[in-house]
């Protein structure tokens, strides 16, 4: 029986991805190709334009730098062997230990995000509701403090379940995604899947129903107080600068949550068009969104590129 079963344990996965028709491939080739080339330049310029703008050196700006630094990442981690993929002849090979890998890393970044878009919530919400003590308040300390606990704790809850309990894989070795993920990679484990699963909820509920609520919460606090100033530029102004926020939390949150908190046992095929979403599309429209609602960006951006002599 342990023979068998040994004989059976995966070393190597095969990503099925979207099609195996080759036309198809390369227009998926095609398309993502050029959605991560905007994801790598537009973040890049993002980034680039808060270093080099002094007045970006606020902490607003700040935590938007490291959200296009994970955005960055966070594509980078699966879309570059997915493109691969789909122009090999191979197929989607990948290692057992480059899968683990890119699972581990993705969480971390994932989990991350998470944290880090409640965070910016927080700002938000002292520099409307408390606008008097936001230096105090929002100071480099406290921020840097955020930053470390934020990256050490996601660390840890990513690298724990694989060394408390390493998966082992022996229920096939194809999967039918464009990544490792999680949710798609537990269905091969050997066994029991008790505590996997059970580790994915608690990580579901930490890094994504908890912070989801606390921005709802301060967003509640934030509307309130906008609706108490008396002038409209006042008011559309304070709109403006929650805008962009609102509108990534929304593309990432409300693909995240789709994906890990609602069953998906019956449209199984759907959990790859899901990641999708956060996986590429929100990465790639994370900086657009920010430089064309945000006058200092566009400015600094502006700047930034070269300029033609007439």
């Amino acid at each position: 029986m342990m023979e068998n079963q040994s004989e059976t344990i995966v070393n190597e996965f095969i990503l099925t991805a979207f099609s195996h028709d080759r036309r198809t491939q390369i227009l998926f080739f095609v398309l993502f190709f050029l959605m991560y080339t905007l994801t790598v330049f537009g973040n890049i310029i993002l980034i680039g334009a808060v270093i080099s703008s002094s007045r970006m050196h606020t902490p607003m700006y700040y935590f938007l730098c490291q959200l296009s630094i994970l955005d960055l990442f966070y594509s980078s981690a699966s879309v570059p062997k997915m493109l691969a993929d789909m122009i090999s002849t191979e197929g989607g090979r990948i290692s057992l230990i480059g899968c683990m890998i890119q699972m581990s890393v993705s969480l971390l970044l994932g989990q991350t995000e998470c944290i880090l878009l409640a965070i910016m919530a927080f700002d938000r919400y002292v520099a409307i509701c408390l606008p008097l003590r936001y230096a105090a308040l929002m100071s480099w300390r406290l921020c840097k403090t955020l930053t470390g606990v934020m990256w050490s704790g996601c660390f840890l809850m990513t690298t724990f379940p694989p060394i408390a309990k390493p998966p082992v894989f022996c229920k096939g070795n194809r999967v039918d995604h464009f990544a490792c993920e999680s949710l798609v990679m537990v269905k091969l484990v050997c066994g029991d899947t008790f505590f996997h699963d059970m580790m994915t909820f608690l990580g579901s509920v930490f890094f994504l129903v908890l912070p989801f609520l606390f921005i709802l919460t301060t967003y509640v606090c934030i509307i309130t107080s906008i609706l108490k100033i008396h002038s409209v530029d006042g008011r559309t102004k304070a709109f403006s600068t929650c805008a962009s926020h609102v509108t990534v939390v929304l593309l990432f949150y409300g693909t995240s949550i789709s994906m890990y908190l609602v069953p998906t046992r019956k449209f199984p095929e759907s959990q790859k068009y899901i990641s999708l979403n956060y996986g590429v599309v929100t990465p790639m429209l994370n900086p657009l969104i920010y430089s064309l609602r945000n006058n200092d960006v566009k400015s600094v951006v502006k700047k930034m590129l070269p300029h033609t002599s007439k």
